[in-house]
């Protein structure tokens, strides 16, 4: 599928791209019409290409300097080996109760995970990275070891298109199990909404990051989710416990607006603490944030 300029935004806007059923074709489209909107956007000096370079440092070979890409961007940068290039990338999806939430979003926090892990592995595969995928909410409902072939990208495609959401969150018992199996280095990329324990989500990050491995963090939630945009008497039930509470909203919003904000801060402030790439997103946001995101980090590591 070839996106004309002026179709860029609408093939990143979640809740249209969430039309197209084949998911292999959404992370395409998705890919297709970032890479067009990043030629048109501030973000210059950025480097998204999909061929495989860094830039040149000190003592690297001149023979290995790729003049055509000097000519258009006027820095030197270098050909990649492929010892150099392959990254190793475990993504954990949360699929829990909670993630399958929506109000002010025609789709629900799961439905725009599921997007964004399939766009991720899209990129990673088609950079001859390995890409792994969990899938988790209090136990590990499936697991691929991380692989970077196209029949591969398939088998996460499949797993992803066939995710229903269940359970409570247990985010630090779940990515231990597998953060502990872990013998190379890499990145490992978390898209949950976090609702769970705050000192185990740190616990968990921090162990990550211990392990020596690059961590993005991608909280998703829905928009009513950070700014209580509940108007009327409501019934809140917890997707989780199944718990209700009846209420009207403006009796509880400063509360809620106050401990929302507490939470995200101190999340935000320990990703920062380590070195963590944190992003919040809502399910509003198009997918350009997200993909920035990895890019930078992508980046970073070379």
């Amino acid at each position: 599928m070839l996106l004309k300029t002026k179709d860029v935004r609408t093939y990143l806007n979640p809740e249209i791209i969430s039309k197209i059923e084949n998911l292999e074709l959404r992370a395409r489209t998705i890919v297709e019409g970032f890479m067009i909107g990043y030629h048109r956007s501030p973000y210059h000096g950025f480097s998204v290409e999909f061929s495989e370079h860094r830039p040149y440092m000190q003592g690297d070979s001149l023979r290995n300097i790729d003049w055509k890409v000097y000519a258009k961007r006027e820095k030197y940068f270098v050909k990649q080996f492929e010892e150099e290039t392959n990254l190793i990338c475990h993504i954990f999806l949360d699929a829990s109760n909670s993630m399958n939430f929506k109000y002010s979003s025609n789709i629900t926090k799961l439905e725009y995970a599921v997007t964004l892990a399939a766009v991720l592995s899209y990129i990673m595969i088609n950079q001859q990275d390995s890409v792994g995928l969990a899938v988790y909410s209090d136990h590990i409902h499936d697991y691929l070891n991380p692989k970077s072939n196209n029949v591969y990208l398939k088998n996460i495609l499949t797993v992803l298109s066939n995710i229903k959401p269940q359970g409570a969150t247990n985010t630090n018992k779940c990515i231990d199990q597998i953060v502990n199996k872990i013998s190379k280095r890499g990145l490992t990329i978390i898209i949950s909404d976090f609702f769970d324990d705050i000192n185990l989500i740190i616990n968990t990050l921090k162990h990550i990051h211990f392990k020596k491995n690059e961590v993005i963090a991608f909280q998703i939630l829905d928009p009513a989710e950070k700014n209580f945009g509940f108007e009327t008497d409501s019934i809140f039930v917890d997707l989780e416990t199944k718990e209700q509470i009846t209420t009207q909203p403006y009796h509880i919003k400063k509360a809620y607006q106050n401990a929302m904000n507490d939470f995200l801060g101190r999340l935000k402030s320990e990703c920062l603490n380590y070195g963590i790439e944190y992003n919040l997103i809502d399910t509003s946001n198009t997918f350009d944030k997200a993909l920035l995101s990895y890019f930078s980090k992508r980046e970073k590591m070379y």
